[in-house]
């Protein structure tokens, strides 16, 4: 598989990784069996970046992973994020944010027992702690990489003068944000940032949360746990408007010879050599789907027709509830 580098000095992986998080929240009920299955499959097909988090079923993702990689571990490039701490035994918006040193080292702590490993190859602030400067919170995540406990640093969903004032602290290899065609906000001022100071990009979402493998036709249909369910551009109004979108990004995927969800990945890894995406799925027949993407090649005209359809802020709705949002 191709093997891209994130940013100048991080490690080189595949071009596209796997995120894990569906395989334990968000999207419905999980079935670990599949969910192995899916990661081994992954692993066969040369994907050796897998991406978690302490946040994912918390805890329950990760303690996952950690079955399924066990014999795997020294060929693969290991994520995980920190920063959300349980308030209780709540839904997915019942946590805090907790970026203080003390806690930054506890949750390294505890994923390192979840995931049975001895170092963790990329580790992210998931969220910026509002309640603690950002150079106090990279600060200890240097001191875990002085302690041989992590090897890189990454953030998530972040500023760009965040992401300048945590470089300050310490390199930072990557950040990863939400994006998709559906979600071109980066574009304005995060990839460039990235771009300048050399560091990596990964997309999460990059095919909109589902919504772009036009497999979503009726919210009706989802689980009464999927927390699509409560996503503002999946709601009512938003979201049919939102699936007019599709009608003409099916008639290119017709022309391509190509399914929606590998046209959507194709143009992520089009961008630049920097973004590697990591689409989520718990089952291998969509892993095997989204790997498509990597043989389908784009033209210039492909691109611009394909950026004409999806515009910077053409997605009707906010990311996230408000609840949500501003913390995030």
């Amino acid at each position: 598989m191709e093997q891209r580098r994130i940013g100048k000095s991080g490690p080189f992986v595949s071009a596209m990784g796997l995120g894990c998080m569906g395989m334990s929240m968000g999207y419905g009920p999980g079935d670990d069996k599949e969910s192995i299955n899916t990661i081994h499959r992954a692993i066969d097909l040369g994907i050796t970046l897998i991406d978690t988090a302490d946040m994912y079923g918390w805890g329950h993702n990760e303690e996952l992973i950690a079955k399924a990689i066990k014999s795997h571990r020294n060929q693969l490039i290991l994520s995980t994020k920190m920063g959300f701490s349980r308030r209780g035994q709540g839904d997915i918006l019942d946590y805090c944010l907790d970026g203080s040193p003390a806690y930054v080292k506890k949750a390294c702590d505890a994923s390192l027992k979840r995931l049975d490993t001895e170092v963790i190859d990329l580790y992210y602030l998931h969220r910026v702690d509002p309640k603690t400067p950002i150079e106090e919170s990279i600060g200890a995540m240097a001191d875990l990489v002085k302690a041989g406990k992590i090897r890189y640093i990454g953030i998530s969903e972040v500023k760009p003068t965040t992401i300048r004032r945590a470089a300050k602290i310490h390199p930072i290899t990557a950040v990863q944000t939400e994006y998709s065609l559906w979600e071109r906000y980066p574009e304005t001022e995060i990839i460039p940032t990235c771009q300048e100071l050399e560091i990596g990009f990964i997309a999460y979402s990059p095919l909109g949360r589902g919504f772009l493998t036009g497999k979503i036709t009726n919210l009706a249909e989802l689980s009464p746990e999927d927390f699509r369910q409560g996503l503002p551009r999946f709601q009512d109004d938003n979201f049919l408007t939102n699936q007019k979108l599709l009608v003409q990004f099916k008639k290119i995927t017709e022309r391509k010879n190509c399914t929606m969800a590998q046209l959507a990945l194709a143009w992520v890894l089009a961008q630049d050599e920097n973004i590697i995406p990591i689409p989520g799925t718990k089952r291998t027949k969509y892993l095997e789907d989204n790997l498509g993407a990597l043989n389908l090649k784009l033209t210039q005209d492909d691109l611009t027709e394909l950026e004409n359809l999806f515009p910077l802020n053409v997605a009707k709705g906010a990311k996230y509830p408000d609840a949500f949002e501003a913390e995030a």
